[in-house]
C-alpha cells in the first residue's frame, strides 16, 4: 500500500482506478483502511479541482457517475435494487441516510450535498 498526495490530473486517474480495484473489498480489512484514505485524499484533490457546492444531490451523483464511467445498474450495490435505483435518479424516491452515507463512501460526493434538500 502505497499512498501519496494527489498533485495532478496523472495521480487523480490513478487513484480513481485503484478505488475501482478496492471498491468490494471486505470490512474491517487493510483493503478497506486503503480504500478510505485514498478516498479522502482524492475528495481532497476534487474539492480544490472541481467544487460540487452548488449541485442537488441527484445533480452530483449524475456528475459523478459521468466522471467514473458508471451506469445506473452499477448503483445497485450502494443504492438497492435497479427500481429504486431508478426511482431516485428520477427524483421520484428521496435518499434515504444509509443511501447517502454509501453514495458518499463510494462515490466521495460530500455528505452536506447528497443530503440537501431537492
Amino acid at each position: 500500500m502505497e499512498i501519496s498526495v494527489i498533485r495532478n490530473e496523472k495521480d487523480y486517474n490513478n487513484a480513481l482506478k485503484r478505488i475501482d480495484e478496492l471498491i468490494d473489498c471486505e470490512v474491517n480489512s487493510k483493503e478497506e483502511d486503503e480504500l478510505q484514505i485514498i478516498s479522502l485524499l482524492v475528495w481532497d484533490y476534487e474539492e480544490r479541482n472541481y467544487p460540487m457546492g452548488s449541485l442537488k444531490p441527484i445533480q452530483a451523483i449524475r456528475v459523478r457517475m459521468e466522471e467514473l464511467g458508471l451506469k445506473s445498474k452499477d448503483l445497485t450495490s450502494l443504492i438497492g435494487d435497479k427500481s429504486r435505483v431508478s426511482d431516485v435518479l428520477s427524483m421520484k424516491r428521496k435518499l434515504t441516510l444509509p443511501m447517502i452515507r454509501n453514495l458518499s463512501k463510494h462515490l466521495n460526493i460530500p455528505i452536506e450535498t447528497l443530503a440537501s434538500e431537492y
